[in-house]
């Protein structure tokens, strides 16, 4: 989803539409459409994307900056929401992701090639066990690192055995 299509999600989202939306960013109704689609080189800011994904609880905005810049974007839970049990389950269905990736990898090369409906399988595969595991770090780290501000590592090509 590009971001016009993701902001114009958020604000058929919200009940009233585009004139509560209009609304609670302080402006016209016209002059949010006119943003909103971009009418004569108009454009809504990021602060008033996001005001509208905080008012509808969605992460459509999100979610489409994060595929522009080639990325995913993953909404973590709340610590609070987190015991250590629920740890193991995420470390488990990561895992089981894992095995979904690799059978489908071995499928797909039984003729020595990789075709474009193979890729997207597999593609789309990676992408949610990535998603699974930013989940699982974000939640031990919530759980277990509850009261630091981390600076996340950059990451490396090899991770050394400690």
């Amino acid at each position: 989803m590009d971001v016009r299509s993701a902001i114009l999600n958020l604000i058929n989202a919200i009940p009233g539409k585009w004139v509560v939306a209009a609304a609670h960013l302080g402006m016209t109704e016209n002059s949010l459409r006119n943003r909103a689609y971009e009418t004569k080189g108009q454009s809504l800011s990021t602060d008033h994307a996001l005001a509208l994904q905080q008012l509808t609880g969605a992460t459509d905005f999100a979610e489409a900056i994060a595929v522009a810049s080639g990325g995913t974007f993953v909404k973590l839970p709340e610590a609070g929401e987190i015991e250590n049990e629920s740890i193991q389950l995420l470390f488990n269905e990561n895992y089981a992701e894992l095995g979904k990736l690799f059978n489908t990898f071995i499928d797909a090369i039984g003729d020595n090639r990789i075709d474009a409906t193979e890729r997207m399988k597999i593609e789309a595969l990676g992408a949610q066990l990535h998603r699974k595991t930013e989940t699982l770090l974000a939640v031990m780290f919530n759980v277990y690192c509850p009261h630091t501000n981390v600076v996340r590592a950059e990451p490396t090509r090899e991770v050394e055995n400690v």
